[in-house]
């Protein structure tokens, strides 16, 4: 299994030293009509090809699916995460690559290691991820969740997704009760599109299992017991999502669920 390995300045050369334009002319965006694009009237193919529960099926079907209902109006949203990983190394597999965007959101507040992660997704998958800035303008500095999450991590989400047919995530059933009932195919009924969720059969074991046997990049910190991996100031070691905002009873930022 391949970790991260070395150390990076991160990737980007915004004023900030951070953040990367987004996708110009190596990947191009290929947006269509959304009012074009064939109805869901069924629940996702996917579903029935994966009577037996497998997993692997249903990844590759779900986004098989997305990509012939929705071409280049699709965003990928990635935090380069383990589910992350397997994701984008699939989706390359089955779409053009000129037609994938690939969206992350930059609090400014990342760990250094989610910054490597970044570079090492890059240089592996010959992709520029493209961003969406959600740091502190103000100067201040984002100290809490009570400042980053919801207003601004959304708003950032929103302009990741102008324009858009539909998003794909990594959201897993396993992760939280608040995730529990996902399926492979939604209508995010908020913003008028469709919303994929490739992964959510997948367990811990499926992810793991697949970034080995295809030596995948991962984040570092999944082998310091970070689970889930979200700003520095917010994250620590834990199980599921109870690193995220531990001490608190929040449960999620606002992107997938309210707040």
């Amino acid at each position: 299994m391949r970790g991260i390995n070395g150390k990076s300045e991160g990737p980007g050369s915004s004023a900030s030293g951070r953040l990367r334009q987004p996708l110009s002319d190596s990947i191009q965006s290929v947006q269509s009509d959304p009012s074009e694009a064939a109805p869901l009237a069924q629940p996702l193919d996917a579903s029935a090809a994966t009577t037996g529960g497998d997993a692997k099926l249903e990844l590759t079907a779900t986004l098989r699916e997305a990509v012939a209902r929705h071409g280049g109006g699709i965003v990928l949203l990635c935090s380069f995460q383990k589910e992350e990983s397997v994701l984008v190394d699939e989706l390359l597999r089955v779409a053009d690559p000129e037609q994938v965007r690939i969206v992350t959101i930059d609090t400014g507040v990342l760990f250094e290691e989610t910054l490597q992660t970044w570079r090492a997704f890059e240089e592996r998958f010959g992709i520029a991820v493209e961003v969406q800035d959600a740091s502190d303008r103000d100067g201040g500095g984002w100290t809490g969740p009570e400042h980053c999450c919801s207003q601004a991590k959304v708003a950032a989400l929103e302009r990741a997704l102008d324009g858009a047919e539909a998003w794909i995530t990594g959201i897993r059933r396993e992760q939280s009760p608040t995730r529990a009932d996902a399926q492979p195919v939604e209508r995010d009924e908020q913003r008028g599109i469709w919303k994929y969720n490739p992964l959510v059969s997948w367990t811990e074991k499926d992810l793991w299992r697949r970034i080995h046997e295809r030596e995948l990049p991962y984040h570092p910190l999944h082998d310091r017991g970070y689970s889930s991996i979200g700003c520095a100031p917010c994250t620590q070691p834990g199980a599921g999502r109870e690193g995220r905002w531990a001490g608190t009873e929040k449960t999620e930022c606002g992107l997938h669920a309210p707040v």
